[in-house]
């Protein structure tokens, strides 16, 4: 599309007109598509609006950055929030102390999932086991899941003692999937806590808990 075209979508009354358009700006210079982008950040559709923080996570400038985290904190659909969280994460470090604190604030489970994932890329345990403790701690099981595979990742960082100590206690939990996540993630540390837990799950009453501790001894 050319620019009057893309111009002449993003003012159109028909909502796939405008995400055509926004979709077109990803083949534009940046300093072009920019200006655009932000001009559909509050679009009415919110379809739009995460395709707009879609296109915001391909320029790299305080101005998209700005945008995205207005985006991640107040849009009011969270798949638009979530998105913006994922597209946020590409800035790298700049990011991190703010995608803990949308976590610690928005309780959606979509939004959780969406920080949670790029987050456990980076080299940021303290950022992690907050996020992980936040998260175990809530009434969401797909959060709490999650969270336990993050307390995984802390094994041989200095965060793993006190990720140990979130662990150790779930493997009563009365949810097979919990103790399931628990023994894989308990597998990962070379501590004699961790291992007598292991060998306790590798008894569990379902086959699968048991099942899990074979297959991360494997």
């Amino acid at each position: 599309m050319e620019i009057s075209e893309i111009q002449a979508a993003l003012q159109s009354s028909d909502s796939q007109e405008r995400l055509r358009g926004v979709t077109a700006l990803r083949k534009c210079d940046s300093a072009v598509a920019l200006p655009m982008l932000l001009s559909k950040v509050d679009d009415r559709e919110f379809m739009v609006r995460s395709f707009v923080a879609m296109g915001l996570r391909q320029i790299q400038t305080a101005e998209a950055f700005a945008a995205l985290l207005k985006m991640m904190q107040f849009d009011r659909d969270p798949n638009v929030r979530a998105e913006a969280a994922n597209s946020l994460s590409r800035f790298g470090t700049e990011a991190i102390s703010h995608l803990v604190e949308a976590f610690r604030r928005d309780d959606n489970w979509l939004v959780r999932r969406s920080i949670m994932a790029p987050l456990y890329e980076m080299q940021c345990p303290d950022a992690v086991f907050e996020i992980c403790a936040i998260g175990l701690g809530g009434e969401d099981v797909p959060v709490q899941e999650a969270a336990i595979d993050g307390f995984g990742l802390l094994a041989n960082t200095q965060k793993q003692e006190e990720a140990l100590q979130q662990l150790l206690p779930l493997v009563s939990s009365d949810n097979w999937g919990i103790r399931l996540r628990v023994a894989r993630a308990l597998s990962k540390f070379d501590n004699p806590q961790a291992r007598a837990a292991v060998t306790y799950l590798a008894k569990d009453r379902d086959h699968r808990v048991a099942g899990a501790t074979l297959e991360a001894s494997l």
